[in-house]
């Protein structure tokens, strides 16, 4: 119940008095750790049952609480809303006075329906709070199934598209305003919602235009609209993230912000000018998808708990390292949320800012303003924050300001791009930073990767070829009984035999040995042997640890490691 909004459930339980801090400590764990709702948690541990937390929710939004969705809501009410809008936004008219329309809402938390079908029905909109899968399911009793068309029926509408290849900007506009064009694209974007893609890429190719789908880190393609038609869907696209329909010689970047099955969707846009039209990439930022919590990411206790213990430090600098998407920002903004409290001020730099998290004020870095990260980073000292985050060290100005926010009582998160953790410290001294200011400052650095996680459905063990075996440069003692698994492949894994992610990591502590050698210039091999020596595991000895427990293959580990 309410995946996507446990943080400000948990909020409105302590307020409400359902739980005191520390059971409400407890729930975030267990929350956490299962993967349920913190709602769901509450109930779970017998604190609450769920018509006392939905009314505690309708009190905090100041609305009404339905303890029932009425039978039968009446002709008039029903036909108010269309079917598509009702399914889109999973709403169901309840009552209709004085100018307002009162909707029982799945998600009574996304203003956005409030304010999309208040422009589109011209009318006030009031959210009403009742059981989510009581909403559901009268939506789909009242306006019947959600006729989702297939992708095979809206290709096959594509005729009545004008075919003729668009020559000027009104041409474009008038085919991306064409209501097959219009259906495919949100398909497309349903599409990517419920496969739990990371990203939707739209390139056009001189004979074809392919849409492909980023899940769990590999690309697999969706059936592609006709060539002549990609200039329609991409102007559609662009529509929707306000950006340029006549601009197609420079890159440019837009939002999207949509209701997609009663949950509202962020997508972060990004054209590029190709020679064969434009490309455009779609990254799906769905917070029902990524839990920002510690306790979410798979990662050993002492790791966890070295985390929480550098972010709570009052100074010094913790950096997250790692290829690009290896979820280094996840893990900054879940360290963040360990210590966003109200009596900590929290400022980050982003570019762009990915999650929107309450009580944390993010600043969007706009290059061709001259606000990068330095300039922001410049302009937070003067905000007197406790904590700052700035989105990557790029260059020595960046690294200079961050030692000297750190050096003057600040606590300053950040991420570079280095292959592991003690390589990131011979990456600042590349950048020019004086490697004393780096052992002052630096308190610890956490590399991180993505691999595939097994398929839990068709995950079958089975006997490793010696040659791969020895790849992987262990003792034979070591893997001695142990079992080895791979997925088969089935329908619930798209047949790839992977589905979700698992995260390696290795955490280097600095410690006083550490300084000694980040001050003598130490090269990364010594650095490296000496953090193993004070408990530094490397990434191949946490993969290990993930292939013994069944959760991914050697394949991955020797890929990302």
């Amino acid at each position: 119940m309410f995946d996507d909004h446990s943080d400000v459930i948990r909020d409105i339980a302590l307020e409400a008095g359902l739980v005191t801090p520390a059971q409400a400590e407890e729930i975030w764990e267990s929350h956490a750790n299962t993967g349920k709702s913190f709602s769901d948690s509450l109930v779970d541990a017998g604190l609450a049952d769920r018509p006392t937390i939905l009314q505690a929710i309708a009190d905090h939004l100041h609305v009404q609480y339905y303890s029932a969705v009425p039978a039968d809501p009446g002709e008039a009410l029903v036909k108010l809303l269309k079917a598509p809008q009702a399914h889109k936004y999973v709403v169901l008219p309840v009552a209709d006075e004085a100018g307002k329309l009162t909707l029982l809402a799945k998600d009574p938390f996304n203003s956005a329906v409030i304010n999309e079908l208040g422009f589109i029905l011209q009318r006030d909109i009031e959210l009403a709070v009742a059981d989510p899968a009581q909403v559901e399911a009268a939506v789909t009793r009242v306006y019947g199934e959600a006729t989702s068309s297939s992708m095979e029926d809206l290709l096959g509408e594509f005729s009545e598209v004008e075919g003729t290849p668009a020559v000027t900007d009104e041409d474009v506009t008038k085919q991306a305003s064409q209501a097959p064009i219009i259906r495919f694209v949100d398909l497309v974007l349903q599409e990517g919602v419920k496969a739990k893609a990371s990203d939707i890429h739209f390139e056009p190719f001189e004979t074809e235009f392919r849409i492909r789908l980023r899940i769990d880190g590999s690309l697999y393609e969706m059936a592609p609209p006709p060539k002549n038609l990609a200039s329609a869907v991409i102007a559609r696209v662009k529509v929707l993230s306000s950006l340029n329909i006549a601009e197609r010689r420079v890159p440019q970047d837009g939002r999207i912000k949509t209701t997609i099955s009663g949950r509202q969707i962020d997508l972060r846009v990004s054209t590029l000018p190709t020679q064969f039209g434009e490309s455009v990439v779609l990254r799906i930022l769905d917070k029902t998808v990524v839990n920002l919590s510690l306790e979410a990411l798979s990662m050993q206790d002492d790791i966890k708990e070295g985390i929480r213990a550098m972010v709570g430090r009052p100074n010094g600098i913790f950096i997250v390292t790692g290829p690009t998407g290896s979820g280094k920002t996840t893990t900054l903004y879940s360290a963040l949320r360990e210590v966003n409290t109200e009596d900590v001020k929290i400022l980050t730099a982003e570019d762009p800012v990915e999650y929107e998290v309450e009580g944390i004020m993010q600043v969007p870095i706009n290059h061709q303003v001259g606000l990068t990260f330095a300039a922001a980073l410049r302009s937070f000292l003067r905000q007197d924050p406790d904590t700052i985050m700035v989105g990557e060290i790029r260059d020595l100005e960046t690294a200079q300001i961050a030692v000297q926010a750190s050096l003057t009582g600040h606590v300053v998160l950040s991420t570079l791009h280095t292959n592991d953790a003690p390589g990131a410290v011979t990456r600042l001294i590349d950048m020019g930073l004086e490697p004393f200011l780096i052992s002052a400052s630096l308190e610890g650095v956490l590399a991180q990767r993505l691999l595939r996680r097994i398929c839990k459905t068709c995950r079958t063990p089975y006997e490793p070829d010696k040659d791969v075996v020895n790849m992987l440069d262990v003792d034979a003692l070591e893997i001695a009984n142990k079992k080895f698994y791979f997925g088969k492949g089935c329908p619930d894994c798209n047949r790839s035999g992977y589905k979700g992610r698992q995260g390696l990591f290795e955490l280097m502590t600095i410690n006083d040995q550490l300084r000694s050698l980040i001050t003598q210039k130490a090269p990364t091999l010594v650095l490296k042997q000496k953090a193993i020596e004070s408990g530094m595991r490397p990434l191949r000895e946490d993969g290990l640890r993930c292939i013994f427990d069944g959760h991914t293959s050697i394949e991955e580990v020797l890929k990302y490691t």
